[in-house]
């Protein structure tokens, strides 16, 4: 069982950075692969980026590819997602998921969610 917890979130100006973090439960954080989620209002889940266990791959929605940047410390059992010139399409609630299987884009193929936190880019 990992019981992950977002934080970070906030309300930015267009440009400014911000970075999320998650944190996780249990022993075995190192075997999971791990990946951002975002909702935004009236719109779908969609993938935003993912690490493997090893922080050796990650992969990153068009949308966002050059602008965040997914990273991990397994010694800190914490995953982030550095966003850098954040527009204002960016504003959703992000998630971060835990997958025992290889990074994916998947929702479904991910075992465990965290409850979300609030991203709002305006001026």
């Amino acid at each position: 069982q990992v019981q992950l917890v977002e934080s970070g979130g906030g309300l930015v100006q267009p440009g400014e950075s911000l970075r999320l973090s998650c944190a996780a439960s249990g022993r075995t954080f190192s075997s999971y692969a791990m990946g951002w989620f975002r909702q935004a209002p009236g719109k779908e889940r969609e993938f935003v980026a993912a690490i493997s266990w090893g922080a050796g791959s990650t992969y990153y929605a068009d949308s966002v590819k050059g602008r965040f940047t997914i990273s991990r410390d397994n010694a800190k059992n914490t995953v982030y997602l550095q966003m850098n010139s954040p527009k204002p399409q960016d504003t959703a609630v992000y998630y971060c998921a835990a997958t025992r299987s290889v990074m994916t884009r998947d929702e479904e193929r991910n075992d465990y969610w965290g409850q979300g936190t609030q991203v709002t880019v305006s001026s």
